[in-house]
């Protein structure tokens, strides 16, 4: 008996119990599996961070944003993309052009003699459809690397012998979905036979007086379908819009952002965060209350600061977006807001969790839905609130936000000095053609020396080379000088400075202060010139072999 082992003793593994123990660890081990897979997905669930949407976008518009990192953005100096961008630029949107045989020229444009003795220094009558068609053909002929689509009626110009003409066009090889407005002066001469003849065209927009001021349209109206489009040229009416009354604005429902992190950001951080708070006001049917008050990032400045104070107004097209959707600035908001609301009873109802979705709120009754962020980052990007489940119900509304008209004139007026008749090579170099770690290749690929032997089998001789780049001394480039004849940007200061219609328009939005002409703007205007070229030779796709994010990351940036 003593001499029994334990085992035998207990009868655990006698053979009539055997395969009821051999379930019961089966059932320990799987049920052991099972707790520490709760244990683990658990512990996942507290931690995970789902990845941005932001670069898995469901549309096409969104891939110009490059960040591979978690709720927040890389600084990036490059130009942001706009609606317009994304328009598709095909003939039947802009209808047929103008031939020069579509004029009429069946009337020989010669005054009866008897009407003319005597009246050959005259003042010439700019109404009068015979002249109306010499114009339009001589600008037909004369402008022979655009389309038109539209003139206007000959105004009187300066002097007794010249008239104004606008007319709408684009570059016969444009890629942009825009229309272009150009209004010259004509200097007109009638000679001792009668016969009338055009002297002189002014430069680009030189025939001030017909240039007409578009109507005012209400917010959110449709627009006519031909010009459901950018028209650059036309004057610019982006004055704040205003509540037309007490009940108007009691009557309406308000949504407006306070706080978060996303100040100073790069204007890429800022339109993808604004673009989600102007999503949320359309789902929501509410008038978004915006800031038009803009910190431009240290990435833009000449001062490497941050710099605030800059005016949404500067950078895109308000007055496009006014008419196309409902919004008002806050100054005005918080004035009536004062005035009215104890009155009339309004609430704010107030939302500082970001995870509470659009859908949450949309049955919200009150007034006001005020989306407070906190400090801390990433947790209070405004576009947090469009990511998760709402990214498939909430779209940023990308067609109501183009770029400035006004930076988006200077690039008509700089490719118009050209006759739209020149190609362009943009050059990278500055910061990352001294980096021989992530670009071992670039600085030598970018050389004078090696420029002329790339563009060579590209660029025909003696063409207009539009050069767009940031390396800060043009000299470095005069070696192109010998077969073509190059331009930069610094060449259209007087566009600009002080002089200036931008100067002017811009100094009177900002309360009288001139307005610098920044890093944003420059880079810009640089960008959109390049675009214009019927070439375009890329740095990185043209000109070296190296990645444009650094070495080995070329894959992924083709992802």
């Amino acid at each position: 008996m003593l001499g029994r082992s334990a085992l035998s003793r207990t009868g655990s593994f006698r053979p009539e119990n055997l395969g009821q123990n051999v379930m019961a660890m089966i059932g320990n081990v799987c049920f052991s599996l099972f707790v520490i897979g709760v244990l683990v997905f658990t512990i996942i669930a507290a931690t995970y961070e789902p990845e941005d949407p932001l670069f898995h976008p469901s549309t096409k518009i969104t891939t110009f944003l490059t960040s591979k990192s978690n709720a927040t953005f890389k600084s990036d100096d490059t130009v942001v993309k706009t609606g317009e961008d994304f328009m598709a630029a095909n003939e039947t949107a802009f209808g047929s052009a103008i031939n020069i045989t579509d004029v009429d020229n069946s009337v020989e444009i010669k005054e009866a003699v008897s009407e003319c003795e005597g009246n050959v220094g005259a003042p010439i009558d700019c109404k009068d459809p015979e002249v109306f068609h010499l114009m339009m053909t001589a600008t037909i002929e004369k402008f022979k690397d655009i389309h038109f689509y539209r003139f206007g009626k000959p105004v009187r110009g300066s002097d007794d012998n010249n008239c104004d003409m606008a007319w709408r066009f684009r570059p016969k090889e444009g890629k942009a979905a825009a229309f272009y407005k150009d209004y010259r002066r004509f200097v007109i001469s009638r000679s001792e036979n009668c016969t009338l003849s055009i002297v002189s065209i002014g430069e680009y927009h030189t025939g001030v007086n017909a240039r007409k001021r578009k109507k005012n349209k209400k917010p959110g109206s449709k627009s006519e379908p031909m010009l459901s489009m950018p028209v650059v040229g036309e004057l610019v009416n982006d004055s704040l819009p205003v509540v037309e009354s007490e009940s108007s604005f009691s009557h309406q429902k308000y949504l407006i952002y306070v706080g978060g992190g996303d100040r100073c950001k790069s204007m890429n951080h800022y339109l993808w965060s604004f673009l989600c708070a102007l999503g949320e006001a359309q789902y929501l049917n509410r008038t978004l209350v915006m800031d038009l008050s803009i910190c431009l990032s240290s990435i833009y400045t000449s001062s490497m600061q941050d710099e605030e104070g800059k005016d949404f107004r500067f950078y895109f097209d308000f007055e496009h977006l006014k008419e196309a959707a409902s919004v008002l600035d806050q100054g005005q908001f918080w004035s009536d807001w004062n005035k009215w609301q104890k009155k009339d009873g309004l609430n704010l109802h107030l939302v500082e969790d970001f995870r509470v979705t659009p859908m949450k709120l949309a049955g919200v009754k009150d007034a006001l839905i005020m989306r407070k962020f906190g400090s801390v980052e990433p947790d209070n990007y405004w576009y947090r609130v469009c990511e998760g489940e709402t990214e498939s119900v909430v779209q940023r509304p990308w067609h109501l936000i183009w770029k400035s008209s006004r930076l988006m004139d200077i690039v008509s007026a700089i490719s118009s000095r050209l006759n739209w008749d020149y190609d362009s090579v943009h050059i990278v170099r500055g910061e990352k053609a001294r980096n021989k770690e992530l670009w071992p290749n670039l600085d030598a690929d970018t050389s004078p020396d090696a420029l002329l032997t790339t563009l060579r089998d590209k660029i025909d001789d003696g063409r207009n080379l539009y050069i767009a780049t940031n390396e800060p001394d043009s000299s470095f480039f005069d070696p192109l000088k010998d077969k073509y004849t190059t331009h930069f940007l610094d060449e259209y200061k007087d566009l600009w400075d002080e002089s200036s219609e931008w100067y002017s328009e811009t100094t009177k939005l900002n309360n009288g202060v001139s307005v610098e002409f920044d890093g944003y703007m420059r880079v810009s205007v640089d960008t959109e010139v390049f675009l214009r070229g019927k070439k375009q030779i890329e740095t990185f796709n043209d000109l070296t072999n190296d990645c444009k994010d650094g070495i080995n990351t070329c894959s992924a940036a083709t992802n």
